[in-house]
């Protein structure tokens, strides 16, 4: 990029860059790809009462399948890492969002746990590679100025996913049964003929050396302390995550003596609907905060108020309350991803951003995998609310681990 263009880029408002197709069509395949992600994976846990009856689960079984799926997810983000570093992002999100939809497409022939279990983890495979090849197609294609607002869209199209499951689930399983809206997530593998089409790679990776960095630098001085932290804080934000939200639509529809809220699926939807609508707020408000005060104070402060307001929404026992607090759940207690998405772009250079990326994301599944299962766990001794009471632990330990971090803000510009 020549000098001249640079000073035209600095100069540009967000919604100008958004216009110019190269970075407009960027922002949307990996949007669509994380949204379409949320969805197919969310369609499981609004799904999880109805496939328990039908197939005999418990619910440490039910949510043992969800940490199968985590676990696969971990090692397929660090597998399309490699394949984004080495054959292009826009492939390897290409090639994700397809094993993800036929797997999501497969779970309505199962039969059998194991046969659910198998389709989930290879599900998985594909949502880990997702992430990582289009958080770095966006951080290469947006200048450091508006990398966090560009990010923040990207992660708030989970939020429009996590709630486009729920409408499916409400519209298609009272009619179709609950197969029927795993065949509905098989749709939107026809994206990826649009991506392949439409969506160039960033220069800044067309003009790097494809061969000559080794994973192992990510380990050593600088970047192994990043890598340390930046890996830490995620395990355990995604460990408070998915403990949480992979059981919140089974906390609003459980009945009262199992310490849900007996919930219909149409409320639950709603419900369900109504917290995503804060969560996609939490994250583009993010974008915007950690372009103006910084990414490591807003990342934080995130964190902590995540940690505070968790054990009010499992413990409270008012119907209109929590209708209430859903909202304010979701904007703290998912906003938070969109600092970590640009954190880690920021973090590490071109030739291994997309392997780091992935590895330090991914690892962190490994670890939140025991989230689901644990939480289902709890749930069958303490009682619903309490178990998801639990999850602000890692709420604040992610807070307390962050706190390690360098700004990156301005660091280093990447695209």
């Amino acid at each position: 990029m020549s000098s001249a263009e640079i000073l035209n880029t600095e100069s540009s408002t967000f919604w100008q860059l958004a216009a110019q197709p190269a970075r407009r069509n960027a922002l949307l395949a990996a949007s669509l790809g994380w949204m379409l992600d949320s969805m197919d994976v969310m369609l499981y846990s609004m799904v999880i009462p109805a496939a328990q009856k039908d197939l005999h689960m418990s619910s440490a079984i039910a949510g043992g399948i969800m940490s199968l799926t985590l676990i696969a997810a971990a090692i397929g983000g660090i597998f399309f890492g490699f394949v984004a570093d080495r054959l292009g992002r826009t492939r390897a999100l290409s090639i994700s969002i397809l094993i993800y939809c036929v797997c999501t497409g497969l779970c309505a022939f199962v039969h059998t746990v194991p046969e659910l279990a198998i389709c989930r983890m290879l599900l998985g495979l594909g949502m880990g590679g997702e992430w990582a090849a289009g958080a770095a197609l966006v951080a290469e294609t947006w200048p450091d100025e508006h990398r966090g607002k560009a990010l923040g869209i990207v992660q708030s199209s989970w939020a429009i996913g996590y709630a486009l499951a729920a409408l499916v689930v409400a519209l298609v399983m009272p009619h179709f049964g609950w197969r029927a809206v795993f065949l509905i997530g098989m749709l939107p593998a026809l994206i990826t003929v649009w991506i392949r089409r439409k969506v160039k790679e960033p220069e800044v990776w067309s003009s790097e050396p494809q061969n000559d960095s080794s994973f192992g630098q990510l380990f050593r001085g600088s970047l192994g302390r990043s890598t340390l932290i930046i890996t830490a804080m995620n395990a355990a934000s995604l460990f408070a995550w998915w403990g949480l939200f992979s059981w919140v639509p089974a906390f609003l529809s459980l009945p009262i003596a199992q310490g849900g809220h007996g919930l219909d699926i149409v409320h639950t939807a709603r419900w369900t609907i109504l917290m995503q609508a804060g969560t996609f707020l939490g994250y583009t408000s993010f974008g915007y905060l950690a372009d103006r005060f910084g990414r490591k104070r807003t990342y934080i402060t995130y964190l902590i108020v995540a940690a505070c307001v968790v054990p009010i929404y499992a413990l409270v026992g008012s119907g209109t309350a929590l209708l209430l607090l859903g909202p304010v759940i979701g904007f703290w207690g998912s906003g938070y991803f969109s600092g970590f998405s640009v954190i880690a772009s920021e973090a590490f250079p071109t030739a291994l951003r997309g392997r780091a990326m992935g590895f330090a994301y991914n690892l962190g599944r490994v670890v939140s995998a025991a989230a689901p299962y644990t939480i289902g766990r709890l749930s069958e001794t303490h009682g619903m609310g309490s178990a998801l009471a639990f999850t602000s632990a890692g709420f604040l330990l992610a807070a307390i681990t962050a706190s390690g971090l360098r700004e990156t803000r301005g660091l280093v510009q990447i695209s």
